[in-house]
């Protein structure tokens, strides 16, 4: 537990030590009145709000934007794994599909949200679609480049042993693809929960994005950043979440 610790502290510490020194700047910067708390609220009046809130805030938005990103991750992460590989084995669809998938990033978020809200009404199924166009990008890329870079040399050194195509995609490419893979993930998980939050923005009746917007036409910033606390929180909770799964899989592959 000590070694664990140190190791803990060693790459963690200094961090650690530097959010506390610029959240003691920021609380200090506030409560001398250099800036006005309607614009930047002291850390001590967010965890106010936070604690005030808590009940609505934990029990009501914080759970619907997160089925939002749990869904919008789910149907991206199926979607985009089997696009990915899919492009991987055809090289038809690769040439038909590779330029959508770039448009598709160049299409501003704020654009077309609207467009979400006329087709699906202000469900959950609106602020899903925004999450999945987000996301669904950086799983299909990291899916199709680690396939196509992953193990050249294994590849043919098992094609003179006599193997077979999907042999080679099963035990070369796939394991050599991993971090790649988990790389977009972790990448596209964020992303939802900004999809999510942009959707809510536009038109929602719950989440922490519709909080926010709501709090920030009532001029409490306080309010504002604690949604946002919330919404980073949960974005680094699943960060992690991926980055242990990353190191799982990746272990059971070594052995």
């Amino acid at each position: 537990m000590r070694s664990k610790w140190k190791r803990w502290a060693g790459e963690y510490g200094l961090f650690l030590l530097t959010a506390i020194c610029l959240i003691s700047i920021w609380q200090w910067v506030v409560e001398a009145g250099m800036v006005p708390s309607f614009i930047l609220p002291a850390p001590t009046a967010i965890g106010e709000s936070l604690v005030n809130n808590r009940e609505i805030l934990l029990g009501e938005h914080l759970p619907a934007t997160f089925l939002e990103v749990l869904i919008g991750f789910g149907l991206s992460l199926i979607g985009g794994l089997l696009l990915g590989v899919s492009m991987h084995f055809s090289k038809i669809l690769e040439k038909v599909l590779y330029p959508f998938l770039i448009i598709s990033q160049t299409i501003p978020m704020i654009a077309i949200s609207p467009i979400f809200i006329m087709w699906f009404g202000y469900t959950i199924w609106s602020k899903v679609a925004v999450t999945i166009l987000v996301a669904f990008f950086p799983i299909v890329v990291s899916t199709y480049d680690g396939l196509k870079a992953g193990g050249s040399e294994y590849r043919e050194l098992l094609l003179t042993m006599g193997a077979g195509r999907w042999t080679i995609f099963k035990k070369v490419q796939v394991p050599m693809a991993l971090p790649s893979i988990m790389s977009g993930l972790k990448m596209a998980v964020v992303y939802c929960v900004v999809g999510a939050t942009i959707g809510e923005w536009l038109g929602a009746s719950e989440g922490l994005g519709y909080f926010s917007r709501r709090m920030s036409s009532n001029l409490q910033s306080d309010s504002v950043f604690a949604a946002i606390f919330l919404l980073s929180l949960m974005g680094i909770v699943l960060f992690l979440l991926i980055s242990l799964l990353e190191k799982k899989l990746i272990k059971n592959k070594i052995r």
